[in-house]
């Protein structure tokens, strides 16, 4: 029995000592000696690329796997001033797993930057990305893997600044995104494929996720009409800010997803298709149009193209604040349009600006309750689905509308309807902003 334990005692001295003892930091200063470094990598091992600018003539290829314990980071000396420019970006292959990118400047080709199908809880933080010519700055094809604090910027070329995908029918699932900025994205000129997120496609839009997008800024990003479109099922979309984005959040295809709490300033605001979807707790001031109800030009149900329209089905959009903006909530007009069925729209403020509501096509089985409109009129809304009284919102030091604390349990009853605790600046996220 002694002898028993003592061999036990050893393995674990063993695996302690495989684990712990031999992981290294090992610096490197060229792209053949990262390569050779990742190649040999370990659970635990800390790889540092020496600042400095990198071009590369293919992918640097990662295939290794840390554990949840022991992360294999590859990471830049300072964060920001190892550059990796070129052909070729990191390339985290089918079975990469507990991978770290962390702190590099990427001004390579786009579309080179990926995490493959098959590849597990890998973090992608404190990157620059601007990336050069068509195609994506960073694509996320596996599941559990996290995104944050990185700054996308200064796109001038087809593609997206973050695409995620998955593989066969399933898109991916359990993503973190998170604190990243997203800024600058020149327009493409109306054509379609340069959203600033893409989050799936229509293969994918049955699929559920499960994965949060949450705390990210969106500036100045008019790529194409839609901001984010995502096309996929269970996607919450929470505390976000776009500010000055001439180009819209969109639920293109799919259901379940949650909208909540984010801020919309300036800009074109959300447009819902698919059914199931939760809007809660957002904020709109300025926008044209704040909310879209899609006008569906299919059921997808009823065996309608994945590419259709779907008609919105039993969305639910409530304790939203909408302030000032030319068109509040409305459905826009479609030829032989399907409309939306058993929608939501209660415990809303809608306070200046346009009428409340604008419904032009089929808006059966609708219901209006509970909703406040102050100083504008309340256009579609019937009777005994608003109050025409004043909200008593009061103007913020950082210049948006809050009820009143004497208030505030009316209009937000509980955290999940309430607001992010401020609109995000770009101190609040990308490459500087971790604490």
């Amino acid at each position: 029995m002694r002898s028993k334990t003592l061999n036990i005692v050893l393995a674990c001295i063993v695996v302690f000592l495989t684990n712990s003892v031999f992981a290294q930091n090992i610096k490197v200063a060229s792209i053949p000696a990262l390569q050779t470094a990742i190649s040999k990598a370990k659970p635990g091992d800390v790889i540092t690329l020496a600042n400095g600018v990198y071009t590369t003539t293919e992918d640097i290829v990662v295939d290794k796997k840390g554990t949840q314990k022991q992360t294999i980071v590859i990471c830049a000396e300072t964060i920001g001033n190892a550059e990796i420019t070129g052909q070729g970006g990191f390339n985290l292959a089918s079975g990469a797993a507990y991978i770290t990118i962390k702190g590099f400047k990427f001004t390579h080709k786009a579309s080179k930057a990926k995490t493959a199908g098959g590849s597990s809880f890998c973090r992608w933080t404190q990157n620059i990305f601007e990336n050069v010519g068509d195609g994506e700055d960073l694509t996320i094809a596996g599941s559990d893997h996290e995104v944050d604090y990185n700054t996308f910027q200064n796109k001038n070329a087809m593609g997206r600044f973050l695409a995620i995908r998955g593989t066969g029918k399933q898109i991916a699932e359990r993503l973190n995104i998170h604190h990243n900025y997203f800024n600058n994205f020149t327009s493409q000129g109306g054509k379609n494929g340069a959203e600033a997120f893409q989050f799936g496609l229509s293969g994918f839009s049955l699929s559920t996720s499960n994965s949060i997008a949450e705390y990210n800024l969106f500036e100045n990003c008019a790529g194409e009409n839609e901001l984010i479109s995502v096309k996929a099922s269970g996607v919450t979309l929470r505390y976000n800010t776009v500010s000055g984005c001439p180009a819209q959040f969109t639920l293109r295809h799919g259901n379940k997803s949650v909208v909540q709490g984010n801020y919309f300033i300036n800009t074109p605001g959300l447009r819902i298709f698919g059914d199931d979807h939760l809007i809660t707790g957002n904020y709109f001031e300025n926008c044209k149009p704040a909310i879209t109800i899609g006008n569906g030009d299919g059921e997808v149900a009823d065996g309608a193209q994945l590419t259709a329209h779907d008609r919105p089905d039993r969305v639910l959009i409530t304790y939203n604040t909408l302030i000032n903006n030319a068109e509040n909530y409305v459905m826009t007009q479609r030829k032989d349009g399907m409309g939306a069925t058993n929608t939501t729209f209660a415990n809303n403020i809608i306070q200046g600006g346009g009428e409340a509501a604008g419904i032009t096509g089929p808006y059966p089985g609708a219901k209006w309750e509970g909703n406040i409109v102050f100083n504008t009129k309340p256009g579609a809304i019937p009777d005994g689905g608003y109050a025409l009284t004043d909200p008593k919102l009061v103007k913020t030091p950082a210049g948006y509308y809050l009820p009143v604390s004497a208030n505030a349990n009316l209009y937000y009853p509980n955290a999940k309807t309430t607001p992010a605790n401020h609109i995000l600046k770009p101190e609040d996220v990308g490459y500087k902003a971790v604490k």
